[in-house]
């Protein structure tokens, strides 16, 4: 199972990422880093067949300036992916003997950055269609997906878009830690990125080690307010 998830903030984007990989057709799962880099402004990350996303990968690595430069980045991304999802579709040989099942061409591709003082969150799906997640401000893509867009549902009272991105990590965490919990095919390591108007930072694990301070800190005053209002 794979989830990737972003959410705005007031001063940028946070997004973020398991790192298991469910091979259906071999039976087995592996870690792989999901978030990747998109110029030093932006950030994606992908869900669905491996061989469609190191393809695009590559491109984006090629034309990550022309993408961010774009004044319509949805576009710019989509351009960019279409060529490589029908490639793969045109080449794919669904019925191989002896591996039914073993997976599809198919793959989602969700992109986040901040520009001119406002966020971007946009999805390509495996049929081409651009996605804009901005203005509703939470967004997850992959088979962990709807379980993320729930969890981020039951935070929304936290109110991301007014806090700071520092808080931003720490959501972002706290969902991939409650899917960890829930989904035995979403596991560690978790990969975090924060974007604001000075680029994009992919937090190293001593980084994200200090987030997961914060969300203890966190659970800690939840607990002591409770205990205050109802013990």
């Amino acid at each position: 199972m794979t989830v990737v998830l972003a959410t705005v903030c007031r001063d940028g984007v946070v997004l973020g990422s398991d790192s298991q990989i469910t091979d259906k057709g071999r039976g087995m799962t592996y870690p792989a880093e999901k978030l990747h880099p998109l110029g030093e402004l932006a950030a994606w990350g992908g869900s669905g067949a491996r061989s469609v996303l190191a393809d695009v990968e590559r491109c984006f690595n090629d034309h990550s300036a022309e993408i961010l430069e774009s004044p319509e980045i949805g576009r710019a991304l989509q351009k960019q992916v279409l060529p490589i999802l029908r490639h793969h579709y045109e080449t794919f040989i669904p019925n191989v003997p002896g591996d039914e099942g073993g997976g599809t061409p198919s793959a989602y591709v969700m992109a986040a950055g901040w520009r001119d003082g406002e966020p971007w969150i946009v999805e390509i799906t495996p049929s081409g269609m651009i996605g804009h997640y901005a203005d509703i401000g939470f967004h997850a893509i992959g088979s962990g997906a709807p379980m993320a867009q729930q969890a981020g549902t039951l935070m929304s009272h936290f109110h991301f878009a007014e806090r700071s991105l520092r808080f931003g990590c720490a959501a972002v965490l706290r969902v991939l830690q409650a899917l960890d919990l829930t989904s035995a095919s979403v596991g560690k390591p978790f990969s975090l990125c924060r974007i604001d108007a000075d680029g994009a930072n992919h937090l190293s694990n001593d980084e994200i080690a200090q987030v997961g301070d914060d969300v203890r800190r966190w659970e800690d005053a939840e607990q002591a307010a409770i205990a205050e209002i109802f013990d």
